[in-house]
């Protein structure tokens, strides 16, 4: 897995440097197109039910590509490593959220 998301990130940076466009990709500028990328993707279920939304399937598959896309170039070139920060991550939330007090619920761990 790891293999496979350093071969991502290879590809996606070799796109963004063969039209030198890592000029354009400051901090700010990925972090605000991982933002209106994920604005997209929920603009497709703008007025909709959840199951009139995923009829648009492939445009959730673009608009979710970008927000992975983005968000890899960000972490890349922060010099995160993506699946360290996401491990960390889980383990914060199995102490936030014990399965003896959070499954079933969607309460928030404030409030378990």
């Amino acid at each position: 897995m790891t293999d496979d998301i350093s071969g991502l990130i290879s590809k996606i940076n070799k796109f963004r440097d063969d039209r030198n466009w890592r000029q354009f990709h400051e901090a700010k500028d990925l972090a605000l197109s991982i933002s209106l990328e994920a604005s997209e993707l929920l603009e497709i279920f703008q007025w909709k039910t959840s199951s009139e939304g995923i009829e648009n399937i492939e445009g959730i598959k673009e608009e979710l590509a970008d927000v992975l896309i983005y968000s890899l170039m960000f972490a890349d070139d922060l010099g995160l490593d993506i699946v360290d920060i996401i491990e960390r991550k889980l383990n914060i939330n199995e102490q936030k959220y014990p399965v003896n007090k959070s499954k079933n619920k969607k309460l928030k761990y404030t409030e378990l």
